[in-house]
């Protein structure tokens, strides 16, 4: 199942999930992109949300304001939705309505072969990108290790090139798999510093000795964090 969580009041750029893009507000087309690999579910704290994803033939369950991450957000909706504890939960940010379907899958057969390793908590998945954009603090930076596993996530720019240019940065990007059994064990976790510090809800699987496993996908798309993004993002649909 593929949970999107879409929190109404965004700090950064409130109702950003109703941002309309070509005639569809952002969270209803990020749904309408995903819908073929499995069930799409839009977990929100908004009637509103509600009533438009109903309008587009797209399921959703109200959730509470309170959450500190979607991660929470999305285990709430899978604890009304009375999942399995083996079931497959891909959690795909309301904010990437030009996300690939083969990224998605990506994450789902990752998922899937890591279901019954304990130790790894989440998965997830980077592109590769250059010098330049690693100086964006809304692109998060993945270190991993020669299995792929997640070594840390940062805002900074990791690793640091001490002695030579480096250009093979690993951009993180938010699309998480669990099961609806690690689903619970992240969110029964207390919230760690790293995680406050980043504002990087995966830094508290890490901080508390779980692993994050990663998979490197192509993609074309990317997150909308602000206003500009937004403008980007509607030039870009009308290519």
């Amino acid at each position: 199942m593929i949970i999107i969580p879409a929190r109404i009041g965004s700090s950064r750029f409130p109702n950003k999930v109703l941002a309309d893009i070509g005639g569809v507000p952002m969270v209803v087309r990020t749904a309408m992109t995903v819908q073929d690999i499995d069930s799409v579910i839009i977990a929100t704290d908004s009637q509103e949300v509600i009533e438009i994803a109903a309008e587009h033939d797209i399921q959703a369950v109200m959730t509470s304001s309170s959450h500190q991450s979607g991660t929470d957000r999305i285990y709430e909706a899978a604890v009304k939705l009375s999942l399995k504890e083996d079931e497959i939960i891909i959690n795909v940010q309301g904010d990437e309505p030009f996300i690939e379907s083969e990224v998605v899958q990506a994450i789902y057969d990752l998922t899937e072969k890591n279901k019954e390793k304990e130790q790894i908590m989440m998965n997830s998945c980077y592109k590769f990108i250059s010098n330049p954009e690693a100086d964006d603090p809304n692109i998060v930076k993945v270190v991993t290790d020669s299995k792929d596993i997640a070594l840390y996530f940062s805002r900074a720019k990791v690793p640091y090139p001490r002695d030579h240019h480096f250009d093979r940065y690993k951009g993180h990007l938010g699309i998480y798999g669990f099961t609806v059994r690690s689903l619970q064990k992240f969110c029964a976790l207390s919230p760690a510093p790293l995680e406050e510090i980043e504002k990087l809800e995966q830094l508290r699987a890490l901080y508390h000795g779980y692993e994050v496993a990663m998979t490197e996908v192509r993609t074309e798309s990317f997150g909308i964090d602000t206003p500009e993004d937004l403008e980007k993002a509607i030039r870009h649909h009308r290519l």
